[in-house]
């Protein structure tokens, strides 16, 4: 009997260290998001975006013999449960980095345990300041901020001529972040927000925001939400005879919110911190669209979005002298004045923002994304 049970033990103890080896062929990169949900469209087509390219990636050997895994958790664009799926990723003991987070009320908290970890935090969702300032050495962002989106929203529509700008957002810290900065492009030209209404997040009840907006008729309406309260805002204010313009930024999801709004999408502009998904001027992206197509999906400025921090990820992982997270962070510093079939980025051991990319689209008659 004893015999027996120091056979068990032998071999229990022999499959846990087969399987600590092969995790140890692993790169594990983990993720929260929103699978579920309001929310769920702009979570799976981020991780849509980025896997396409860690499998091409592993297909041709992975990244020094080491296969890339993306470990990705649901937490329905929701804080808490974002924060539980970080702890529960630190506690697996071998995420190497946390990649592609969608959302500010879902990142800021999953932040403080990563870096309290010592865990980087790479290419979130957001443009958020919360991820940018104060400076932390363990926080990379590939995309533009919202200050650099709404600054150059607020410029077109005062180029137009519009003197009354309000904004309707989220009622937590992502759409606390647009509007600041909103306020901020305003102030910067002398004006201020002419209005706010808000939504609760992963809500579609925009009523008392339909009913502030129809009162006070802003000239333009900036929206800081995601595509489901953006879509229902804007269909119940042109239905009840408002005159406005009506302009998101990236966050808000583009191809859901094309679909969700049908014949009611034209005119409405959308800030873009990714260059066009359909066009073929860059190399990587004509990639990207031959992956995505042979997936049997749609472009989207979301997938393009995680694709293209993938790659940056990738290539800081060979870029690094060993896989390790520190040398992640070191490599990631160092990939200064990059450029990738010219279109440009920059990382630096203060400053971990590498683009300031934006350029502005508008849903056309056609229902297509004009650039």
């Amino acid at each position: 009997m004893l015999w027996r049970k120091w056979v068990t033990v032998c071999l229990s103890s022999g499959l846990a260290f087969a399987s600590a080896a092969t995790l140890a062929q692993d790169i594990v990169f983990g993720q929260s998001v929103a699978l579920t949900g309001p929310a769920s469209e702009l979570g799976r087509e981020m991780r849509l975006g980025a896997q396409i390219f860690f499998d091409k990636v592993n297909a041709e050997g992975g990244v020094k013999g080491k296969r890339i895994v993306l470990r990705t958790l649901d937490d329905g664009y929701e804080a808490n449960r974002a924060a539980e799926n970080t702890r529960k990723l630190v506690n697996d003991g071998d995420v190497h980095a946390f990649f592609g987070y969608v959302g500010t009320p879902t990142s800021l908290p999953s932040i403080a345990i990563a870096t309290e970890a010592r865990i980087p935090f790479f290419g979130a969702f957001t443009g958020a300041q919360g991820l940018r300032e104060p400076f932390n050495r363990y926080v990379f962002n590939v995309r533009a901020s919202y200050f650099d989106e709404t600054e150059l929203l607020v410029k077109q529509l005062v180029a137009e001529g519009v003197r009354s700008i309000a904004v309707f957002h989220q009622n937590d810290s992502y759409g606390q972040a647009g509007l600041a900065g909103v306020t901020r492009a305003l102030q910067s030209r002398n004006m201020q927000v002419f209005a706010t209404a808000t939504v609760e997040r992963n809500s579609n009840d925009v009523s008392r925001a339909v009913a502030v907006m129809l009162e006070r008729k802003p000239e333009a309406v900036i929206m800081v939400s995601t595509y489901g309260s953006c879509a229902e805002f804007i269909k119940q204010t042109k239905a009840r005879g408002l005159v406005t313009r009506y302009a998101n930024v990236s966050f808000v999801g583009t191809k859901s919110l094309v679909k969700a709004l049908g014949e009611d999408g034209r005119g409405v502009m959308i800030s873009q911190v990714m260059p066009s998904p359909w066009a073929q001027r860059y190399p990587w992206v004509q990639e990207y669209q031959r992956l995505i197509k042979a997936k049997g999906e749609e472009p989207s400025y979301t997938s393009l979005e995680g694709f293209l921090a993938a790659r940056i990820a990738v290539d800081a992982l060979r870029r690094g002298g060993d896989v390790s997270r520190e040398a992640f962070v070191r490599a990631l510093e160092g990939m200064r004045e990059m450029s990738l079939d010219g279109f440009r980025f920059d990382f630096g051991p203060t400053d971990h923002n590498a683009l300031q990319f934006v350029e502005l689209t508008v849903i056309g008659r056609d229902g297509k994304i004009h650039y």
